[in-house]
């Protein structure tokens, strides 16, 4: 039997282990002493042949590997890790930071297979002297009813650590406490004074606690309940309907009285209001408003109203420009910038014409109001068949808007009035022009205090228009000529050869006088009142005259501008010009700044914005600041804002920019310490005559 055993152990582990062919052996020889010795122990004689019968044993199966000798000698490491292979690797758990679901590679690997809790407690931890102190409670109270001597000791042996365990209590009931060598041995802790103890201790002031509460009204509440049925519902609905049809019938009553025009006007009216949209307009404008508020707050409060660029004291008498906001309608991209007028009554407010100055492409135009206080939609919409070339904003009734289109007609636009059609509008009947209408100009109200205003066209013609009633009623005040000014000669004579007007402006103070300029480069100084003959002509540029404007504080100075890159400073009394400055672009406008009379700036087609101040620099510009982000876009016109320190720029591709001045663009002249700032527009008049004494011939300064 023992032999049996032995043969399927070798036989076993020689098939199951077959990197080391030496260990089957070596474990068989191992076996074989071992039984070897249980035998010389039980006294039986296993004989020499053990050996050899155990090696005949070592069978091989017959699917096993061969391997060669260096291959069986070859060790295999195995290592095992503490890993959990069933742990699972997919854990997602969301992350409040990143706000989603995120993979955590830390995994727990640890697998519990038994868990047990005992009670046991350490013996010097807080918990196990409460368990003492709590068990020896009774013995405690035992001593002190028999008042024996040795017991008021024995509360304080369970607080000595116990470090032998069950013996020590053993040898504390066997030895007497009152004994003096169990006193001597125990190192009891000192106790304290039963007799005469006194615990020294303070405590702080502890404030007194304060409530502080209020109470608020409740608001006022109803109740209120009811039922609703179908036919409360049904009587709800009668009544609505019976209220609209008598308002219905009052206003029927009173439009009996007027004409039918206004009659259908009204009607119009009323059925708009009664759409549930025009009903939250104003609301959502508002609401709109105040969202684009929060949005451009920074601009607004930042920027705009407190931002100053302190760079400025580091540079030599040099400024910038800083953007603002960007206005912009999708539906006026394709557009150009043909026009821009400020409001005088409402400040924030801007009116811009859309056009096409690429004569061979005309199609539609727009009128658009936009506020500094929503950049992002416009104010006013009013599309138009025809390109508009220019408007302008009535000063005193800041609701009417004059303008001038690419087809020659004239119109006037009334914020107030309801509809997308011009209140007045001049047909062929009405004189209208035969050529694109370059400028137009509201002037002073006449005799009869009916509105008026001026417009200027490549026809050659300068028209006064004054609106009676509902029509527009023309008057020619001059014919453009090359050889002068035309009046109403014989039917049969010669017909002159007609100059194109392209920009006028008329004189601050002299009511009746204004300037003209021309496609051919001239400006001509007209009256109102002497319409035979030009008052001066001065042959100001080589190319047509894009912008020609009187200066806001001096009489006799004026700008102009042409597309032959040059801008001119002019005094009205002399032909030559003051000033010339050549900007290496075509000058698209002008414009003369509202707070100081030395100060104007102009736009190029490059999209670059120069701002001259003359008291500073008489040479060149004191800021030249390209502001466009395309390199092709180009700037058509400017215009300063009458009060705050910024200017807004139109360009060719419907857009238009809004900047802010910085401190060197508008600083006064320095005066001595102690001396009062001067105000007024005398400062401003003596400025300018002191920049024009230093340029007139001597002869002309003393008369």
């Amino acid at each position: 039997m023992p032999v049996h055993n032995t043969n399927v152990a070798a036989s076993v582990r020689k098939g199951s282990i077959v990197q080391r062919v030496t260990l089957p052996g070596a474990k068989s020889v191992k076996a074989a002493t071992t039984k070897k010795k249980d035998h010389e122990e039980e006294g039986v004689d296993t004989g020499d042949g053990w050996e050899e019968w155990s090696g005949k044993a070592l069978n091989k199966p017959p699917d096993q590997l061969e391997l060669t000798e260096a291959e069986m000698k070859e060790e295999i490491t195995r290592i095992l890790t503490a890993n959990n292979p069933h742990a699972p690797q997919n854990i997602v758990r969301y992350s409040f930071k990143e706000r989603s679901y995120k993979p955590t590679s830390a995994v727990d690997q640890m697998a519990v297979h038994f868990v047990l809790e005992g009670s046991l407690l350490h013996q010097d931890s807080d918990e196990a002297r409460r368990l003492r102190a709590k068990e020896s409670l009774p013995d405690e109270t035992a001593t002190v009813d028999t008042g024996a001597e040795p017991d008021e000791e024995k509360p304080e042996t369970p607080a000595t650590p116990v470090e032998d365990g069950g013996e020590v209590e053993e040898a504390g009931e066997e030895d007497r406490p009152d004994s003096v060598a169990s006193k001597t041995d125990k190192k009891e802790p000192k106790i304290t004074n039963q007799f005469n103890f006194s615990e020294r201790a303070s405590q702080t002031l502890n404030n007194p606690l304060r409530e502080r509460s209020c109470q608020t009204e409740p608001p006022p509440r109803s109740i209120f309940s009811a039922t609703a049925s179908q036919w409360k519902i049904y009587d709800a609905y009668v009544e609505e309907l019976q209220k609209q049809e008598k308002n219905k019938e009052k206003q029927k009553a009173v439009l009996s009285k007027k004409d039918n025009e206004k009659s259908k006007k009204k009607m119009m009216v009323m059925e708009t209001q009664n759409d549930d949209i025009t009903k939250v307009g104003k609301a959502s404008k508002i609401f709109e408003r105040m969202v684009n508020q929060n949005t451009f707050d920074d601009i607004a409060q930042g920027i705009f109203q407190y931002y100053e660029d302190a760079s400025d004291e580091f540079r030599d008498q040099e400024g910038t420009l800083l953007p603002l906001w960007k206005f912009q309608y999708d539906k006026a991209k394709r557009l150009c910038v043909t026009a821009l007028c400020w409001n005088k009554k409402y400040q924030d407010l801007f009116a811009v014409g859309m056009g096409s100055y690429d004569f061979s492409k005309q199609g539609r135009g727009m009128l658009v109001f936009y506020s500094l206080k929503n950049s992002a939609f416009p104010e006013y919409i009013y599309p138009t068949n025809s390109g508009i070339l220019c408007l302008d904003i009535h000063e005193q009734h800041s609701y009417l808007v004059a303008v001038g289109f690419y087809d020659g007609i004239v119109a006037v636009y009334n914020l107030k009035e309801e509809g997308l059609e011009p209140a007045y509008k001049s047909t062929a009947k009405t004189g209208k022009h035969t050529d694109p209408v370059w400028q137009v100009r509201w002037q002073s109200d006449d005799m009869d205090n009916n509105h008026n205003f001026y417009s200027v066209s490549s026809d050659g013609r300068v028209v006064s228009w004054t609106l009676v009633k509902n029509e527009l009623v023309f008057t020619d005040i001059i014919r453009l000529s090359l050889n002068g000014a035309v009046s109403e000669g014989p039917e049969g004579g010669p017909q002159p050869r007609i100059a194109c007007g392209t920009s006028f402006d008329f004189h601050k103070q002299i009511d009746y006088l204004f300037l003209v300029g021309t496609e051919e480069g001239k400006i001509h100084k007209c009256s109102k009142t002497y319409s035979s003959q030009f008052l001066e002509t001065y042959d100001a540029h080589s190319m047509a005259v894009d912008a020609v404007k009187w200066n806001h504080f001096h009489p006799k100075v004026f700008i102009s501008c042409s597309s032959d890159w040059t801008v001119k400073v002019w005094d009205h009394t002399i032909n030559t010009p003051m000033f010339t400055f050549d900007l290496n672009a075509a000058v698209g406008d002008v414009a003369w700044s509202p707070y100081s009379s030395t100060v104007f700036a102009a736009v190029t087609t490059d999209g670059t914005v120069h701002v001259f101040d003359l008291n500073i620099n008489k040479y060149e510009a004191i800021c030249q600041q390209p502001v466009v982000a395309k390199k092709k876009t180009k700037l058509t016109h400017i215009e300063f804002n009458p009060i705050y320190p910024i200017i807004i720029v139109g360009n060719d591709r419907g857009y238009v920019t809004s900047l802010k001045l910085s401190p060197n663009l508008r600083k006064k002249p320095k005066v001595k310490k102690g001396q009062e700032q001067p105000k007024g527009p005398e400062v401003e008049i003596a400025k300018m005559e002191k920049l024009l004494s230093l340029l007139r011939e001597p002869e002309q300064s003393t008369v």
